[in-house]
């Protein structure tokens, strides 16, 4: 069997293993590519880093755009508006992929969890079973308080992403420069949210950062 063909077989097999919902024969066909649960969880988070951060590019772009909004002050209407909905649109399509993305990591990283309990009960040595149980106790703990925040970065995209679509949609209905003023405020306070949820994606992806620097 070539090279290639091999690579297409375990490329099957992995994809098998996902559809089917057997992580049994997932995780075996990636150890066969030399890759364990812990480097695929690896993976999952340095994912989740780029996913967030093209989130909040996406975001800063929109809040570009309703700044120029909620200082307007003549210009064409339409364009605004156009440019407002492509900047809801794409921050929308840059979130939607982090739910699955979520759901990933926390799979991979219980079934990692649980690997290493049932492999602490094959350990003899008394101190080195304890010293790799408070590793994993350590690394649980962290990893929880990770996922907080991702879980409180997503919740706060829904959140603002609802709010801007009814913002969105009301301007669609009523593009005129009345509108515009009559919305002034609460586009501000869009404004306000933006910039607060751009905070919690940057302190998202610091702890999803620090936790794959210190992974075993």
């Amino acid at each position: 069997m070539t090279l290639r063909s091999f690579g297409w077989l375990m490329a099957l097999v992995v994809g098998l293993g996902t559809l089917t919902g057997c992580q049994s024969v997932y995780y075996e066909a990636w150890e066969a590519f030399g890759k364990e649960k812990r480097d695929l969880l690896r993976d999952e988070l340095v994912g989740m880093v780029d996913d967030q951060g093209e989130a909040q590019e996406s975001f800063t772009t929109a809040l570009e755009q309703v700044k120029a909004l909620t200082g307007f002050d003549g210009g064409d209407l339409e364009v605004m508006y156009e440019s407002l909905k492509d900047s809801f649109e794409d921050a929308e399509d840059a979130s939607d992929g982090i739910d699955d993305r979520i759901a990933d990591i926390e799979r991979v990283a219980e079934d990692l969890f649980r690997e290493w309990e049932s492999e602490l009960a094959e350990m003899r040595t008394a101190s080195l079973r304890e010293s790799s149980r408070t590793k994993l106790r350590e690394t649980r703990r962290r990893f929880e308080r990770m996922d907080r925040t991702m879980r409180n970065s997503r919740e706060k995209m829904v959140g603002v992403l609802s709010v801007f679509r009814d913002h969105v949609l009301y301007l669609k209905h009523n593009l005129n420069a009345a509108a515009i003023g009559a919305i002034g405020n609460a586009m501000g306070a869009v404004e306000s949210d933006i910039e607060d949820l751009q905070r919690t994606i940057e302190n998202s992806i610091r702890e999803a950062q620090s936790f794959i620097e210190a992974m075993p």
